[in-house]
């Protein structure tokens, strides 16, 4: 390290926090994964090396996004804001000077880090020097590769390349911190066949029929709410792409999990390179996904909406300062995407700004004593192609309770997760659930004035 980057790191890590070197980290990004798009998690899945992170760390069961759509949710990822905040809330936009400036890669790359982001950004145009590696790129499976562009290359296999030329070229002198944010397993929206794996992954996936969700019924379609019960829904027009016959169901999830197994490969040689090199042990693993996904559950497709689907995502920590015991379990502490950027910089000894709204995770795996949980959070999402197709949502969430509501048809949702996870019964008009309605819409109202 540099006497300069030195005087820079020892200004701003705690003395506490410098006994050790600094760890370096990798933070993995997967797109419209849902909690349970992981073998470890009872799906039939192929994530043999993202199980294995969890063997070998925490993973995190009750983790949701503050919004469930993809620009929205990695710019709250980059800042631990919520969209209120940070004011990314369509695509297209890009953070501020000022946000990008308080955003995980920005202030570990002022610490002293040697930064890199391959893959999907998302988040407006990625600044030409935004990182000390960069490599940008998504929205297609397929893409052109080779010097005269005839050749294609899938975007996952560029993922691992461009990750592990990263990893080949980094300073040996420096930490590094890379952010590798897969394409996969988000659909190629504009392809006949949405889903479009590489050959191999064809082969675990033999003989394997995909369980239908119980849910995903047209009854459960006409029960929700009527502005969504409708044919022009986002969701209900994607579901038709892919989930409308038992067959078309079959074969898009199938490709689906077989993306998903593409992008675990790749985890598993970066990884294996990582070991190679003598630093496994020293670097601070982190994978997530940026939003949640329906599997054709209410006869719906894609995310955005506030039910459970869309809003759970998975999460795995493998942190080298794990205390004794906690390697291979499972924590239920309700953790936000908010929480990725301050776990981040305070592993790095990174003073977290005060403007960011999420808090450090690794208390829940590295005390001896567990500090006090989450009790709720506020979701939001905003209108995107009109009421109509996705509508504003607004809901403050509890493990046992979730409140919600639709601005734009001022109408309520009222669930006890407790009796009724699927979110099934809507209590918001049962007057033997007054009480705790006007309870949440008091804490709804909380929850938004705290977001800003």
């Amino acid at each position: 390290m540099t006497r300069l980057l030195a005087a820079l790191f020892l200004a701003l890590v705690p003395a506490a926090a410098r006994a050790a070197d600094p760890p370096h980290i990798l933070f993995l990004l997967a797109d419209d994964w849902r909690w349970d798009t992981l073998g470890c998690a009872g799906s039939v899945v192929r994530t043999p090396h993202l199980d294995a992170l969890a063997r070998n760390g925490v993973r995190f069961t009750q983790c949701r996004v503050t919004t469930s759509i993809c620009c929205v949710s990695r710019a709250t990822l980059l800042t631990g804001q919520h969209m209120a905040r940070h004011g990314v809330d369509r695509f297209g936009l890009p953070l501020t000077p000022e946000q990008w400036a308080n955003s995980y890669p920005a202030l570990l790359r002022a610490a002293g880090y040697h930064t890199g982001f391959v893959g999907k950004f998302g988040v407006g145009r990625l600044g030409e020097k935004a990182f000390d590696f960069q490599r940008a790129y998504e929205g297609v499976h397929w893409m052109p590769d080779g010097k005269d562009k005839t050749e294609k290359v899938h975007v996952t296999a560029k993922n691992e390349r461009d990750a592990l030329a990263f990893l080949a070229q980094r300073p040996k002198d420096r930490p590094f911190a890379l952010s590798v944010s897969f394409f996969a397993a988000h659909a190629e929206d504009k392809a006949p066949e949405q889903y479009l794996p590489q050959p191999w992954s064809a082969k675990p996936y033999e003989g394997v029929t995909i369980p239908v969700p119980r849910t995903a019924t047209d009854a459960h379609f006409r029960a929700l709410p009527p502005f969504l019960a409708t044919e022009v829904n986002e969701g209900r027009v994607r579901w038709r792409k892919r989930f409308d016959t038992p067959e078309r169901f079959q074969q898009y999830m199938t490709n689906y999990y077989r993306l998903a197994t593409e992008a675990d490969a790749v985890v598993g040689r970066l990884v294996e390179e990582l070991r190679r090199q003598g630093v496994l042990e020293n670097t601070l693993i982190v994978f997530t996904g940026d939003n949640g996904y329906f599997h054709a559950e209410r006869g719906l497709a894609d995310k955005w909406f506030p039910y459970e689907e869309a809003l759970r995502v998975p999460l795995v920590v493998c942190d080298p300062r794990m205390r004794p015991g906690v390697r291979g379990t499972t924590s239920d502490g309700f953790v936000l995407n908010l929480d990725v950027a301050p776990t981040l910089l305070a592993a790095a000894g990174v003073r977290v700004p005060a403007v960011v709204q999420g808090r450090d995770v690794s208390p829940l795996y590295t005390a001896e004593k567990l500090p006090p949980g989450r009790d709720e959070f506020y979701y939001q999402h905003p209108v995107i192609l009109g009421p109509d197709r996705i509508p504003r949502s607004e809901a403050v969430v509890r493990r046992n309770v979730k409140y919600v509501w639709w601005p734009d048809y001022d109408f309520e949702e009222l669930y006890d997760l407790h009796s009724d996870p699927a979110e099934e019964r809507n209590l918001a008009r049962d007057p033997a659930h007054a009480v705790t309605l006007a309870g949440r819409r008091v804490a709804l109202a909380a929850g938004r004035e705290a977001a800003r």
